[in-house]
């Protein structure tokens, strides 16, 4: 396993990571059954993995839940645990963007309860709200941080302008965003406007600054594990929200698939492969958050840690997308 350290940090960090989204059971995705989830937990810690992203909203506390039930017994002292705050539900389970003082102290405490810890290595604001004050939202999360419960604060889909606020007001470590070889610099995140551009701007700064940088959806939401088919997917799947894998959308990023596909086939690799090794080989990009349902998805993720892209290979790539970002689909 790769690994990547930090001076922020006490650990390194595996340059691949565990992305839980996908174990919230029948809420959000296909096919996730709890059993199969731990079990493909434990294979990524066997695989060298030691951090590993959730966040509440997940299946509404179920993967943090799940998350918890496979890491007892586990070295807690080796692991990198990251959950996030803001976005909480109701009992009709609607959910709704919630920052003030009081949400986020009780947050904390139901966050550590599922998962079963008495700290969180990284805590991150899932998605920013203008109607609360950034000073007092990190003014809150300072104190969770001086009483233990977290050791480091992190940020996820801020702007570039909110980033570099927060940070002057804070001691933020970490910023977590939609990055892959297809959303280069994306407006847009399952038709949410994103106010930040990956690649142009974030990517820069954290590492001008020495912050942790965490791509989520590497894969695209499976469209680069090469076996896309949108057909497929039940009607609970998240991803039937998602306008990029639907219409003529979808179809122009099957056209940039399919050069991908021929790329990766003439190193000798799966595109799924490529596209985390694409990202995990890059110096500002900390761990790759990718998510996985089975043991044996990870260990074809864990398979793109054993090789490099050459100089010259990813020159050749970029040659090979360029007439797609002259058309501005990259």
């Amino acid at each position: 396993m790769k690994l990547k350290k930090l001076n922020r940090f006490e650990l390194p960090f595996s340059a691949l990571g565990y992305g839980c989204w996908g174990i919230s059971g029948g809420h959000s995705w296909s096919m996730s059954d709890d059993q199969q989830s731990i079990a493909t937990i434990h294979t990524a810690i066997e695989g060298g993995v030691n951090f590993f992203d959730v966040a509440p909203v997940y299946g509404l506390g179920h993967a943090e839940s799940v998350l918890g039930q496979a890491l007892k017994g586990k070295q807690r002292e080796s692991l990198i645990i990251a959950s996030k705050c803001g976005l909480v539900w109701n009992d009709a389970n609607e959910v709704s963007n919630n920052l003030s003082t009081d949400s986020l102290m009780a947050e904390i405490d139901q966050s550590l309860a599922r998962l079963g810890v008495e700290y969180l290595d990284l805590y991150q604001i899932h998605w920013p709200n203008s109607e609360y004050p950034l000073e007092e939202i990190l003014q809150a999360l300072e104190a969770i941080k001086a009483s233990g419960k977290v050791r480091h604060l992190g940020v996820s889909n801020f702007s570039l302008a909110m980033l570099t606020e927060a940070c002057e007001l804070s001691a933020i470590d970490s910023f977590q965003g939609l990055y892959n070889m297809l959303e280069r610099n994306p407006e847009s995140y399952h038709g949410i406007g994103l106010d930040y551009r990956s690649e142009a701007e974030i990517l820069p700064y954290c590492q001008q600054h020495g912050l942790a940088f965490f791509p989520y959806s590497p894969l695209m939401q499976g469209l680069l594990g090469g076996q896309f088919d949108a057909s497929q997917l039940h009607e609970n799947d998240v991803r039937m929200n998602n306008p990029k894998l639907r219409g003529e959308q979808l179809k122009k990023y099957l056209e940039i698939v399919a050069t991908l596909q021929q790329f990766a086939a003439e190193l000798g690799k799966p595109l799924s492969e490529l596209a985390i090794n694409w990202l995990a080989d890059q110096d500002a990009v900390t761990s790759v958050i990718a998510g996985a349902a089975t043991p044996e998805q990870v260990q074809a993720n864990l398979k793109a840690m054993a090789w490099e892209l050459s100089a010259a290979d990813r020159q050749a790539l970029e040659l090979r997308l360029q007439p797609y970002k002259a058309e501005g689909l990259l």
